[in-house]
Parts: structure tokens; sequence; C-alpha cells
């Protein structure tokens, strides 16, 4: 029992040793070599988001007066651009972007950004904008002093010094 035991494992051995003997680099397909490096090279390419500010400053409003702006971009980048969310950092404001439609490279777009006047005092809202760029996200801010409904003293809004 003990030979056959033996016997087999040394064939195996044999059998193993000798399919292993194989070059590696008689088995490369210099087609498929060219269609991964290709694909490696598109890859690389990136969509770049570039808006024309990054912040908006309302001044200085009534409490409960709804604003609204516009932050353009431009797609500076190499590959189509798409925006696949733009939120809030609370629900009083709300952010509109282009769903659902790539934005082609040197091609101009617009998220627009409405805030309902909420608050008091100096407020600051952020916008996160996610695409398909290198960073995959973009942060946006919007501000206000905002002075409660019926203050008429305030309307002049904050004291810069």
């Amino acid at each position: 029992m003990k030979r056959i035991l033996g016997f087999l494992t040394i064939s195996a051995l044999v059998a193993f040793n000798t399919s292993c003997k194989d070059k590696a680099a008689d088995k490369i397909n210099a087609e498929n070599v060219e269609v991964a490096a290709n694909r490696d090279v598109s890859q690389k390419k990136l969509a770049v988001i570039s808006f024309d500010k990054m912040e908006h400053d309302f001044g200085t409003i009534e409490q409960g007066t709804p604003q609204e702006t516009v932050f353009k971009f431009t797609n500076t980048g190499e590959a189509p651009l798409i925006i696949t969310d733009a939120k809030a950092s609370c629900g009083c404001t709300v952010p509109q972007w282009p769903k659902d439609k790539p934005i082609a490279p040197g091609e101009e777009g617009e998220l627009t950004v409405k805030f309902n006047g909420s608050g008091q005092n100096q407020v600051t809202k952020t916008i996160t904008v996610t695409a398909n760029t290198e960073k995959g996200k973009e942060l946006l801010r919007i501000k206000a002093f905002v002075n409660p409904k019926g203050n008429a003293a305030a309307v002049a809004g904050p004291v810069k010094s």
C-alpha cells in the first residue's frame, strides 16, 4: 500500500513539474497587450469641473426672503462630466443641476442654488457637488446676513470694521 501511495505521489510531482515548464512569455498575445494599453490610457482621462465662483454672498437680506444664484461651470477635462448629485447642508437650500446630461469637454453648464432666507444673523450654507472628477466632490458656499422680519433698525446689516 505504501508503494502504491509513493508511486502516485511521485507521478503527481512529475506531471506537475513538467506542466509548469511552458514559458509565460510564449503565452502573451500582443494584440491583447495593445488593447489593454489603450484601455488604460482612456481610463486616465477625467472630467474636470471648473466653477466661475466657489462662493456667493447674498449680502444683507430680510428673513424669509427667497434668494437664488447660479454657479456656472465648464468641463475643462478630457472626458464627459457627469454630476451625479448635489446636496445642501440643510433643507433651506436647494441645488438644481443638469441631471442625466453629460457635459462634454469644453462645454458649460449651470448649477442653480435656491435659499429660502431662513436663519438669523450671519448664515453660511454649503453645497456638495458629486461628479466623475478626480476629487469626486466639490464644495460650494452661499452666505447672507439675515435680519429678523420687521427689524427696521438692522436693515443696514452687520457693522464692518
